[in-house]
């Protein structure tokens, strides 16, 4: 039976008769990523309207409420942290003073570790890259001045995360703030720390536990708290395209909520209280679709595989920072730039908080000028670009909803390797996610390198020799003053009190108990960071990755 022609389309009249007789430049037509990117999208690539629907409603496309940045801006929330707490301390006071609108913690790279600053792998990077804490005293030292109780703080560290967590809470009692009445978000994200970041103190599957039991410590007692901030930006930033980005983090943060409901929480009693924490990275387009997909899978999955009912859970509430992995040494003034696109692909995205990146972290930790620079990016996004006066600009648009179609089947995709492996945790002890980044990073570097794809100032338009600008340079003397600072902590208290509580942790951490109380009352004793983690150490032993070529 003879079928009938199907009649050719608009587009398709438009591609042969006009489009496909004009010659193109030469150029990778894709995104960073390397999705192929078509000449011209039209109506026929919009989705159902279902998929799109509206802000504030499911499947949460649109953006997680009705007026968005009509009703209230997003946190403009800048990272910070270096040498010791005073230091950082005077940063903090600094940026609110400057119009910041909440508090987002760096810590340096013994902290993330779970060193003390005087332990023998902690020389040469106390306060480097970000502020050092070791115990209770330089925890109240850090908010000296600020009410803990009327700020919003993040703090982005994640093996020891349940430790600072505690040093927080007590730093609070000794304000007269009680943990229930604390605000902010702690990232405590150790998978993507086995994916991505290698930062770790434990093996996977006791660090999972201590995950979990922070989400159910949190539930009961920190209601405006957020016990996860389920993370791509380490991911993005190891070289991951975002489509990697988006589905190794989802995975993750399904992840979590699994084994919380296997600890035998209910899903809206903690899914509510879960956020996430994306890269903005320099394709613009790719990145809002980015973020529309990633709303659109978590409130679908939250609902209809892990059966939420709490309209809160379907909600994903995500911080983005602008990428570091962007930046260049080369011409750094030309970082302002892209800082400012990467910051306005978030905001177009719909993000509830925002970090831009300082033009100098090329080169070091940011000075005050640059800080105030990368803060005013925001400002002038906000308030002079006009981006923030209808919710959803570029909702409805044909390629941006293209994009997201593509992103969330890539997502899919993703999930669907992943299960088949035995899960996330299976999958990462396996080294596939961390094979995938490495691949996807190789093939970018292999672009830049062979000009195929423009980086500004490095392998086009470079000036040759530049002028230096000035840099923060971080005093070594801080480090000596820091290791001070400790060992004088660890004569004022009482070492048999200290030592006491840290018994009492191992022997929890033997059994099955929460271990996010002990932790404190560890943090009250006066045990330092390095301590504790050390204890737990003793019973779950550490953890060595297998190398991934």
């Amino acid at each position: 039976m003879a079928t009938t022609p199907r009649a050719m389309t608009d587009a398709e009249r438009w591609y042969r008769e006009r489009y496909a007789r004009t010659p193109e430049r030469d150029a990778l037509f894709t995104t960073v990523s390397g999705t192929s990117i078509e000449p011209l999208y039209t109506a026929e690539d919009l989705p159902d309207q279902s998929e799109i629907g509206f802000p504030g409603e499911f499947p949460y496309t649109r953006g997680v409420y009705p007026s968005m940045y009509r009703g209230r801006l997003w946190t403009m929330r800048q990272f910070a942290g270096f040498g010791t707490a005073e230091e950082t301390n005077e940063r903090f006071r600094y940026l609110l003073d400057h119009g910041q609108t909440g508090l987002s913690t760096a810590f340096d790279m013994p902290s993330l570790m779970g060193h003390d600053s005087d332990h023998p792998r902690s020389e040469g990077e106390v306060g480097r890259e970000g502020v050092a804490i070791d115990t209770l005293e330089d925890m109240e030292t850090l908010f000296a001045g600020i009410p803990m109780g009327e700020v919003s703080t993040s703090m982005t560290i994640n093996a020891p995360a349940a430790v600072m967590l505690a040093f927080y809470i007590v730093a609070a009692e000794r304000q007269g703030v009680a943990a229930e009445h604390l605000a902010g978000t702690i990232q405590t994200d150790i998978l993507k720390e086995y994916i991505a970041q290698k930062e770790w103190c434990l093996p996977i599957d006791p660090a999972m536990r201590l995950v979990t039991d922070m989400v159910e410590f949190c539930s009961r007692r920190m209601p405006r708290w957020h016990p996860i901030s389920i993370s791509g930006y380490h991911i993005r930033e190891a070289g991951s395209t975002a489509q990697q980005e988006l589905a190794f983090t989802l995975k993750d943060g399904f992840t979590y909520v699994e084994h919380a409901l296997d600890r035998g929480l209910a899903v809206d009693d903690f899914a509510p209280r879960l956020s996430f924490f994306f890269n903005a990275h320099i394709d613009f387009f790719e990145e809002i679709a980015k973020y529309r997909a990633a709303r659109r899978i978590w409130a679908r999955e939250l609902r209809d595989t892990y059966g939420a009912r709490d309209e809160r859970s379907l909600l994903m509430r995500f911080h983005s920072q602008t990428a570091g992995v962007s930046l260049t040494a080369q011409q750094p003034l030309v970082n302002v730039i892209r800082t400012a696109t990467e910051a306005l692909s978030a905001v177009l995205g719909g993000t509830q908080s925002l970090h831009t990146n300082s033009y100098d972290e090329a080169l070091a930790l940011p000075t005050e000028e640059a800080v105030r620079i990368a803060l005013r990016t925001q400002q002038v996004i906000a308030h002079e670009t006009g981006v923030a006066n209808t919710v959803d600009p570029l909702g409805g648009s044909y390629f941006v909803e293209a994009l997201t179609d593509r992103m969330e089947a890539a997502a899919y995709d993703y999930f669907q390797k992943i299960d088949e492996l035995g899960g996330m945790v299976e999958a990462i002890k396996q080294s596939y996610p961390q094979r995938e980044i490495a691949d996807a990073s190789f093939r970018y570097q292999q672009e830049v390198d062979s000009g195929q794809r423009t980086v500004v100032g490095v392998n086009r338009y470079s000036e040759g020799d530049e002028e230096p600008i000035p840099i923060l340079r971080i005093d070594p003397g801080l480090e000596r003053k820091q290791i001070d600072r400790l060992q004088g902590a660890r004569a004022r208290r009482s070492a048999d009190e200290a030592e006491h509580a840290l018994d009492l942790l191992r022997r929890a951490a033997q059994t099955q108990a929460n271990l996010m109380e002990p932790i404190i009352d560890c943090a009250r004793a006066g045990a330092t960071e390095g301590e504790i983690v050390e204890s737990l150490q003793r019973v779950f032993g550490t953890y060595t990755e297998t190398p991934v070529f």
